[in-house]
């Protein structure tokens, strides 16, 4: 059987406040991450098809393939993470080597040579956008997990990430008008060397304040101490965590259009709205966003001190589905009423950046109370590797459909192509948000829940019996034996349905199940790659749609193919050491 992991426990770290300079340190990196997003997010992809002129739909093909890349990586980066041990801790290693190398990338993402051609253009930037989001990764997700376990208290998380809002607005705003302000000086044509020392700016700046964050803020050592386990039963037990896995379907449905605002934003204002300075009046807009988006957050935090984070998260984001569908009757001229909206929308921009850390740090404590370990990073990287998956399609589709409705590069648009836009822009995106919001609204973990699974951990670490809070089962203290810690996580690289299949007609099934699942996500996968492959003619002209549409699947199906793959040597050890029929049946009767 795999290695066996012990599950210990140590007493609870204190829930002392932290420092005000920790939580600026912590923040201050989100200021200079911000605003490298906001290029990224909003002017990158008008900057490649309407300056680089790199075809629109190659750039579409190109950022799926990198997205999917990007998100295989999070798992595996927060699970490395977990388990890492060294005198710096699990965390900062990481980061120290992730951020300089993400910085690099990111100049050379918007400074592509001048002499490139439609299809060397296309190559530059799969390959500087790739990398920049692997090494963003490397950081990112440690980054994440080191904000999660800063402190184990409800309302000092509101507090830390709130402060990290804040930082988060500023840095958007400030990347959102500085092209304005650069191109009113400038004019227009200059779009290359406004970009190339913008990134340059940014990513020297993001490098100091991760280097404060680095020499003020210090990891628990307990929690490094700690046990770790297996990827692949890890990701089942988060997923049997009832509060994760419905912030994870919120998340993922909002995911699906989430990126559409961000990378339509620049088609709307210039060939929606129609101003004689799209660039100068897309910062404007911008800015109203985030500057609003700002001024709101101590609102919305007060909002989830006095009345909970669940209650402002859906608040917030109740303002958010509103402004939405206000988009769409927006039209040539129609500036006044596009800055209203913007309004509108930005009192609820802010609020999602520190209320959805703050409840997932909630959750990896519940994960605690069920399972004796800290899993941060684990969580942090499945957190946001799924939505990423998902949410290729919504960064990539749009740009594919402009494409294939007829969109011409710095002309008039047809109605056809202002339509699609209007509509991809506002009610599109407005449809899922909803759904989303249904599903985040079963959040079970109030402030008082929460106090009672932190008393269910201390009681934990005196050698009691807890109680669930949310299902009211008894959960005595993890010391089982070396031996059936083991063989609980072995257990969990299956299914609930495959170990009563072992149980039923044997464990030779469950192998063939394993290997035919792991063939059935290569064929897709394969599959839907060829499919991607074929409908390319050449890397200056536009793909078919359905070419985005085959590696977005391809991505998803190899995924899968890893993670089944990471199952078949546990599912051959199980013919050759099989643990006994009692103790299938009790693990079948621990998960239900």
């Amino acid at each position: 059987m795999s290695a066996p992991v012990l599950e210990t426990r140590s007493e609870s770290p204190s829930d002392s406040r932290l420092s005000w300079g920790v939580k600026l340190a912590y923040g201050g990196p989100a200021f200079a991450g911000a605003a490298m997003a906001i290029p990224i997010g909003i002017f990158m992809p008008v900057f490649y098809s309407d300056v680089v002129l790199a075809p629109l739909g190659m750039i579409a093909l190109a950022t799926a393939m990198a997205r999917a890349f990007d998100a295989l990586t999070d798992p595996v980066v927060g699970w490395a993470s977990d388990r890492t041990r060294s005198r710096f801790g699990r965390r900062k290693p990481w980061i120290a080597v992730g951020t300089p190398l993400a910085a690099v990338f990111f100049w050379l993402l918007f400074s592509p040579p001048e002499s490139l051609t439609p299809s060397a253009a296309v190559l530059w930037f799969g390959a500087t956008f790739s990398l920049f989001f692997l090494f963003q990764t490397i950081e990112g997700v440690p980054l994440a997990a080191l904000g999660a376990e800063l402190t184990p208290n409800y309302r000092e998380r509101n507090s830390v990430f709130g402060v990290r809002a804040l930082f988060i607005a500023l840095g958007t705003m400030v990347a959102a008008v500085v092209p304005a302000i650069l191109t009113g000086q400038f004019g227009e044509g200059h779009e290359r060397e406004i970009f190339s020392g913008m990134s340059a700016s940014y990513g020297v700046l993001w490098l100091v304040l991760m280097l404060v964050m680095l020499s003020m803020v210090s990891e628990h050592r307990e929690y490094a101490g700690r046990p770790t386990n297996p990827l692949v039963p890890g990701v089942r037990r988060a997923l049997r965590n009832r509060p994760f896995a419905i912030l994870l379907l919120s998340a993922i449905v909002g995911a699906i259009p989430g990126a559409v605002p961000a990378v339509l934003m620049p088609y709307f204002v210039r060939y929606v709205l129609q101003p004689e300075d799209p660039t100068v009046w897309t910062g404007s807009f911008l800015f109203i966003y985030l500057a609003t988006g700002l001024l709101f957050v101590p609102f919305w935090l007060w909002i989830a001190q006095h009345f909970g984070k669940l209650r402002a998260f859906v608040s917030a984001a109740c303002v958010g589905v509103s402004a939405s569908l206000l988009y769409f009757l927006a039209g040539p001229g129609d500036l006044a009423w596009a800055g209203m909206v913007y309004f509108v929308s930005g009192t609820q921009a802010m609020a999602g950046t520190f209320l959805i850390p703050a409840m997932a740090a909630d959750v990896i404590d519940y994960d605690e109370l069920r399972t004796g370990l800290r899993r941060e990073a684990q969580y942090t990287s499945f957190w946001s590797v799924i939505p990423k998956l998902v949410s290729i399609p919504g960064y990539s589709i749009p740009l594919a459909v402009l494409a294939g409705v007829g969109y011409v590069p710095n002309e008039v648009q047809t109605a056809e192509v202002q339509f699609t836009i209007r509509f991809l822009y506002s009610l599109f995106p407005a449809a899922f948000f909803v759904a989303a919001l249904l599903i985040v609204a079963r959040y079970p973990i109030s402030e008082a829940t929460h106090a009672n699974i932190r008393e269910g951990i201390a009681a934990h670490g005196r050698g009691e019996t807890a109680t669930d809070p949310l299902t009211g089962e008894a959960l005595p203290p993890h010391r089982l034996t070396e031996e059936e810690v083991a063989e609980s996580w072995y257990l969990d690289y299956f299914s609930a349905g495959e170990l009563r299949a072992s149980l039923a007609f044997g464990n030779e099934r469950v192998v063939r199940k394993v290997l035919l699942a792991a063939c059935a996500a290569l064929l897709v996968c394969v599959g839907s790659a060829g499919l991607a492959l074929a409908g390319i003619d050449s890397l200056e002209t536009d793909p078919h749609p359905m070419s985005v549409v085959g590696v977005v699947v391809a991505g998803l199906a190899f995924t899968a193919f890893v993670f089944h793959a990471m199952r078949i040597g546990p599912a051959r050890e199980l013919v050759r050491e099989a643990p006994s029929r009692h103790v299938v049946e009790a693990h079948l009767a621990q998960i239900g």
